[in-house]
């Protein structure tokens, strides 16, 4: 399936790619990917083989891996945030035939493979159709690469086929309608699973997507372009709700996807109090973005990330383990050109995650299998003391991690991050240890004003906690980003 052709032929001129200075239509998207397919298949790529992207978000990032699937290749977008040492380790495993890039160090690639981004859009490219696939090939073959977050310490590379992504696309757009007439911001970088994964939603139902240029906020976005829909994780929607201006225009929005991590009821609660339309979400790189996703905001939990979605399956294992399987489960990790399969011997996929799945298919996670540790002889999952933690007034965010004790082997320690100071420690304490026991309250607590998280993403290195908050004599380093 060429999916790009046929949303041409279904949505012709509406809009699908909006950016600060011009809106393309679906049929023009169609025109300039296969220029750019094209030029791919001069520069000696050929279908089947991997092609690396290391762009932050632009019109001309998009373009590109819309001219990737046009030729049969599979795109590798990596994450230009990285450090050198790491982006050169991914792209050595990927074995890329060829790497685009906006101006990046060229120490990191061999001068024949890398090409400037800008020069495929310097001069005219031809205008000519690369061959059609033909089903069923085109829905099994891989299309894409995305490395996983590397919350665990460690990304891997998740390969994903044509079918993986259009039965994504799919699923989310039966829950969450986006057609012709919306608008979504492509607020997560396409090298995120979030953020490729917009691609496919947009082309499959016809809604467009928004870019701005990378400094620009999210407030101001939402100012330069008609958003209907817009995908968040906690810490933005917090800074957004900062500003009352921002918080009422996103009232107005038709959908809000919230995930990456857990939040607060309170959050919710003022959500709610601004009839921001939010739909939490639980997904994986592995299950090519969403796996279950709520219907609707009324009556929203924040235990809760929805119901499963279709062509997606999920079941607890007997240790409380979530597994899936179905139509968008990935076909394994790539390394040095080899697939290896994730599944066991029935298919399902091993998530590390724990939790619950009840009769109508409504997923509650509990925490990761990878992050509990053993305290005393007992079982201590950090989320359950993460959830106590933020219910308590003032609590914005909360992240727990082990550190050694000579008596119970394993201790909790917080850092919170709190509106306005919050309540006292002791206050705090005494409230954590009512909701979960002596064991799992927290032997300190450490306040912060923002986060230390993974290159290119707003996720909490959990990693860097543990060793801060393990470090013997030491007073935890001031939070700050990573790059």
């Amino acid at each position: 399936m060429d999916i790009i052709a046929r949303a041409a032929h279904l949505f012709g001129a509406a809009p699908a790619l909006r950016t600060a200075d011009r809106t393309l239509s679906f049929a023009e998207c169609d025109t300039e990917a296969t220029r750019i397919a094209v030029r791919f298949l001069e520069a000696g790529a050929r279908a089947g083989e991997i092609v690396a992207l290391l762009s932050p978000n632009s019109p001309e990032a998009v373009l590109v891996l819309l001219g990737m699937l046009k030729a049969g290749l599979i795109a590798a977008p990596l994450n230009h945030r990285l450090p050198e040492t790491q982006l050169r380790g991914m792209i050595d495993r990927l074995q890329p035939a060829l790497l685009f890039h906006a101006g990046s160090p060229a120490s990191l690639f061999d001068e024949k493979k890398a090409i400037e981004l800008s020069s495929l859009f310097t001069e005219e490219l031809p205008s000519i159709r690369s061959a059609a696939l033909d089903p069923p090939e085109a829905m099994e073959r891989l299309v894409s690469v995305i490395h996983t977050s590397a919350s665990s310490g460690v990304a891997k590379a998740a390969a994903h086929s044509f079918a993986n992504h259009w039965y994504s696309a799919l699923g989310s757009n039966e829950n969450i309608a986006f057609g012709p007439g919306d608008c979504w911001l492509l607020s997560l970088p396409l090298c995120h699973v979030g953020g490729y994964a917009l691609l496919f939603r947009a082309f499959a139902g016809g809604g467009s997507l928004a870019l701005n240029y990378p400094q620009t906020t999210i407030e101001e976005a939402l100012k330069n372009h008609p958003v209907t829909h817009l995908s968040l994780v906690p810490t933005q929607l917090y800074r957004i709700l900062a500003n009352g201006e921002a918080a009422s225009r996103l009232g107005s929005l038709k959908a809000i996807l919230l995930g990456g991590s857990p939040a607060p009821q309170s959050l919710f609660d003022e959500a709610a109090s601004h009839n921001i339309p939010l739909y939490m979400s639980y997904g994986s790189t592995e299950m090519s973005s969403q796996i279950a996703t709520t219907s609707g905001t009324a009556g929203g939990r924040a235990e809760q990330s929805g119901k499963v979605l279709q062509w997606r399956e999920v079941m607890t294992a007997a240790d409380g383990e979530l597994l899936v399987r179905g139509e968008t489960l990935f076909q394994g990790y790539l390394s040095l050109g080899r697939l290896t399969p994730q599944t066991d011997s029935q298919g399902w996929f091993h998530t590390s995650d724990i939790g619950q799945v009840a009769e109508d298919g409504t997923v509650r996670v509990l925490g990761r299998k990878d992050n509990m540790f053993i305290s005393g002889g007992e079982n201590i999952h950090p989320e359950e003391i993460e959830k106590a933690l933020m219910s308590q007034e003032g609590i914005l965010e909360a992240i727990v991690v082990p550190v050694p004790d000579p008596e119970y082997s394993l201790r909790p320690v917080a850092f919170i991050r709190a509106a306005n100071g919050g309540c006292d420690d002791e206050t705090l304490r005494k409230a954590v240890q009512c909701m979960v026991g002596t064991l799992k309250t927290p032997v300190r607590l450490v306040r912060v004003e923002a986060w230390v998280t993974l290159s290119g993403s707003q996720k909490i290195d959990r990693m860097w906690y543990i060793r801060e908050a393990s470090a013997s004599g030491r007073t935890p380093l001031e939070p700050q980003h990573r790059e």
